[in-house]
């Protein structure tokens, strides 16, 4: 992983000097940059990722199911869940992690807590047989130096475009009723900013775009906690654009947390 850093960005890591462009002449760096490169880190693959637990969570004995589900009734015990098919499914526990939906679910104690936003994501396509943005070349980076906001990225993975992000915070969104097309401010951010800090790609055509929503807390903290009214209801969500990538230990504290078993040690700044 590449990081930029700006003149106000600290890391734990002593940073590297500007042989940036040395190592990745395709990043438009200039005397003043300065980075961490962190060789062990990389990308996840969130789908394939979901579908591996999936897969692995019926081999197990588990049954999945794909359906939707009525909000609970705070006044009911939550004896059983009801689909919007009318169908009841009783458990022991409850565990809700609905993404940018948990405020909507649980509007009672979670409806001013939780703000879904819409994040810009896009994907450019490299010229043809140009390889400096796809991985090895190019690895997975951050941006914390410019003054716009933070921008990120991957290498070109699976064919599928060099992606460039924003992870400022976008406009509030309704995730039943927004609709995932990026808007034309978006667009032409986006391009500007590919212009001044990727200049050898300035021009290509963006192959795919999308909306990714965010669920904000105030703070960036996760929400992993039992529900104030209903004791064998667990609400897990918050992740603010970060859940993915802590999922194993977000999922092993939860578990924990709802069996009643031994916690694992959490550092107390986390």
């Amino acid at each position: 992983m590449f990081l930029v850093r700006g003149p106000h960005t600290t890391f734990e890591k002593p940073a590297i000097p500007s042989r940036c462009k040395r190592l990745y002449p395709q990043i438009q760096v200039d005397a003043q940059t300065v980075a961490n490169l962190e060789p062990e880190s990389g990308a996840l693959m969130a789908r394939q990722a979901v579908q591996a637990v999936v897969r692995q969570f019926i081999r197990e004995g588990g049954v999945y199911r794909q359906a939707a589900v009525r909000p609970p009734d705070p006044n009911d015990k939550m004896q059983k869940l009801v689909t919007s098919e009318g169908e009841a499914i009783a458990a022991d526990s409850y565990v809700f992690a609905c993404g940018p939906w948990l405020g909507k679910m649980f509007a009672d104690v979670l409806g001013n807590l939780i703000f879904p936003t819409r994040q810009g994501v896009f994907f450019f396509g490299p010229p043809p047989g140009d390889l400096r943005f796809a991985s090895p070349l190019m690895p997975v980076w951050i941006d914390f130096s410019d003054d716009r906001g933070m921008y990120y990225g991957f290498p070109d993975i699976e064919n599928r475009g060099f992606k460039v992000a924003f992870d400022l915070h976008g406009p509030t969104i309704d995730p039943d009723t927004d609709n995932r097309i990026a808007s034309p401010e978006k667009i032409a951010a986006v391009l500007t900013y590919v212009k001044d800090r990727f200049p050898a790609i300035a021009g290509a055509p963006i192959v795919d775009s999308r909306v990714c929503p965010y669920e904000n807390t105030s703070n960036g903290d996760f929400v992993i906690d039992g529900h104030a009214h209903l004791e064998n209801v667990w609400l897990v969500g918050g992740g603010s654009g970060h859940g993915f990538k802590h999922g194993p230990a977000v999922g092993e504290y939860a578990a924990a947390r709802v069996t009643g078993g031994a916690s694992p040690a959490v550092e107390p700044r986390f």
